[in-house]
């Protein structure tokens, strides 16, 4: 900032002032530019179903909806959700889409899974 620094030597005019601004690491969003990147949690179920949900932005939440057979590390774009830019406008957000896989399940959920194992022709190796 011109002209808003300390006194010069022997009355001297004032010098500029340097700021140093950081950012600090927010708990939702990673900012990338004027992108913004929100992980989203998925069950299995509704990464192969696909389902709509609300997902929080700087401005309130909006709902996004997850097509069916959506994938581990997609990212769905939501338009000017993002950072102010420079020149007006805004920077977009990016759903990354993170499918979860339950660590305990009961015995009838045991028993569901592996009846999907035996009727499902899906294998990811092929």
């Amino acid at each position: 900032m011109a002209g808003r620094g300390e006194a010069g030597v022997g009355r001297g005019s004032a010098g500029d002032l340097f700021l140093r601004v950081r950012f600090a690491k927010h708990p939702d969003y990673r900012a990338e530019g004027d992108d913004l990147y929100y992980d989203l949690d998925l069950t299995p179920w509704e990464a192969v179903l696909g389902t709509k949900v609300s997902v929080p932005t700087l401005g309130g939440r909006v709902s996004i909806k997850i097509p069916p057979g959506a994938q581990n590390e997609q990212r769905m774009r939501v338009r000017s959700q993002g950072l102010p830019q420079r020149g007006g406008g805004r920077g977009d957000l990016y759903v990354v889409l993170r499918v979860q896989v339950p660590e305990r399940v009961t015995e009838r959920e045991k028993a569901l899974w592996e009846e999907l194992g035996r009727e499902s022709r899906f294998n990811p190796r092929d």
